[in-house]
């Protein structure tokens, strides 16, 4: 269902100030929403509390929410959020809304602006897509919800690294106001209204905290005790003639802990940034140090979240690496019989999926993850296997949801379908969001072995090597050694030591042993 909300916080009181005809609205108590893949505007907040409050204003009359929909280019699924859009009527100006840079997953902290579906002065239907937002998860298309008109874009096509919050377009709702809106006005300043208003009610208040000074009978040891420390005046107790309050009635309150006021901390300024100061020692460096040929390499948001999250796991998940070799020639032998007699065909990395995801099942220690709030690990209700893809913007993980209860000809079908996906950016939020372990396979390159780094907050992650042939002795029907050449394949298991002791990944690795030595194990 989707809500529709009223919400004003103090900055509307300014407002109402300069409109008197304009009356602020209750702020609604209300926790903001959760972050999720699907997500409604609740109490005026969008999908995070970044995207601000939806603060509307036109005339004397509080507009109703602006919201939108979000969803993968070229998908039909949708995510609907509230957008930072706000009424203004400012002097010179017809009402008008802004719409501001949204928070469209919890990592998010700016996004790309890719493509402009609609133009200056277009009319916008309900269920037109004015743009498209590239986010550090995918590309999503911004539908409205509203009629109007597009009056003024404000970050151009393929902006890079817009910040959450800053003002992207405005839209007026008669066709009429789109020429009174000038072409050189930013709108940054009613964009950072509500950011003035909050100093300024803090300003307020340490106001108030002095008349009251000046309004009670206090000595003036205990007023300099009072400013000094920081105290709330109202929770004094006065004990002195015609309620003066004493020396003595604070130091009582001090040793009680009865007045504490955290005003002290409301005016303590703010810490000067170190910023002017590095500036200007890059400045200072020698002509010689900066001469050097180079390229820049645009990153796209996925590669900046991929390089962040890759840094956090390698810095907060103690890894253990456990690694074994094992034959490959029943498994290329199981794929040829399927080509052949059944007419399926599957890679080598889908029954590769299968196996390590029976072998979590029969080992559902292993199937885990450590829960940083009850500092315990915790068991994944479902086999969720996470596949490594290469994209051109970066690596993307497509889940194959309960991978132990899928046949092998359905995870081939299903590895192709997300892998396409992938590679064209369009892949759902519910599609790569999740999983319990990750493989990564590098088979189809010149690399025998590597270690792969953990995806929080899974466990584990399987790299897989290419399979080379060795000699090997091997143990003939008649109970004598013979050599032999086998194809062998590099296994290496990077687990979160919390969870993966020795005992935990010698299990594993002994269930993931017998799935490629007895075939036969997968079709059960």
């Amino acid at each position: 269902m989707l809500l529709r909300t009223r919400r004003c916080l103090p900055a509307a009181l300014s407002r109402a100030a300069a409109h008197p005809r304009v009356s602020p609205a209750v702020t609604s108590p209300g926790p903001p929403p959760q972050h999720g893949p699907v997500a409604v505007a609740n109490q005026g907040s969008g999908i995070d509390p970044r995207s601000g409050p939806i603060d509307l204003f036109r005339g004397s009359t509080m507009a109703r929410a602006n919201l939108v929909t979000l969803r993968p280019a070229s998908i039909g699924g949708r995510h609907k959020v509230g957008m930072q859009a706000r009424w203004f009527s400012s002097t010179g100006l017809p009402p008008h809304m802004v719409i501001g840079m949204p928070a469209l997953s919890p990592t998010m902290n700016q996004g790309n602006l890719t493509k402009w579906r609609k133009q200056e002065g277009d009319k916008i239907e309900v269920g037109d897509v004015i743009c498209e937002i590239e986010t550090d998860k995918a590309t999503l298309e911004f539908e409205s919800l509203e009629e109007g008109y597009l009056a003024k874009i404000l970050v151009p096509e393929g902006s890079k690294d817009v910040q959450v919050g800053q003002p992207i377009f405005v839209t007026v709702e008669d066709s009429e106001d789109i020429a009174k809106i000038p072409a050189d006005t930013s709108f940054r300043g009613e964009h950072d209204e509500d950011q003035s208003s909050g100093s300024a009610a803090q300003s307020v208040e340490v106001d108030a905290a002095e008349q009251s000074l000046a309004l009670r009978h206090i000595s003036p040891t205990a007023k300099m005790l009072i400013k000094e420390h920081g105290l709330n005046i109202s929770l004094l107790k006065a004990s002195g003639p015609r309620g003066t309050l004493l020396k003595g009635d604070v130091l009582a309150a001090l040793k009680a802990g009865t007045a504490s006021s955290s005003a002290k901390e409301k005016t303590a300024p703010a810490t000067p940034s170190p910023q002017p100061a590095r500036d200007s020692q890059a400045q200072s460096l020698p002509t010689s140090q900066k001469s050097g040929t180079f390229e820049d390499m645009t990153n796209t948001q996925i590669r900046k979240v991929i390089a962040k999250r890759l840094l956090e796991s390698k810095q907060t998940t103690p890894h253990l690496y456990l690694s074994k070799d094992v034959i490959l020639d029943p498994l290329l032998a199981f794929r040829n019989e399927l080509k052949e007699q059944h007419g399926v065909k599957v890679s080598v990395n889908d029954i590769v999926i299968k196996a390590v995801a029976l072998a979590l099942r029969n080992v559902p220690e292993a199937n885990a993850y450590w829960d940083n709030a009850k500092e315990e690990a915790q068991k994944w209700d479902s086999v969720d296997i996470s596949i490594a893809v290469a994209t051109e913007k970066g690596l993307m993980t497509p889940i194959i949801r309960n991978a132990d209860q899928k046949t092998i000809s359905a995870i081939s079908s299903e590895v192709k379908q997300l892998a396409e996906k992938a590679r064209a950016g369009k892949l759902a939020p519910n599609e790569f969001q999740g999983g319990s372990f990750s493989i990564s396979n590098l088979g189809m390159y010149p690399v025998d072995h590597f270690c792969a780094i953990i995806n929080p907050p899974q466990a584990g992650i399987l790299a897989v090597g290419r399979g080379n042939k060795v000699v090997e002795p091997v143990m003939d029907s008649d109970g004598t050694e013979k050599a032999a050449v086998v194809t062998k394949m590099s296994l290496t298991l990077s687990a979160d030591h919390r969870i993966f002791d020795g005992q935990v990944g010698g299990k594993f690795f002994t269930e993931l042993a017998l799935n490629f030595s007895d075939i036969r194990r997968l079709l059960l």
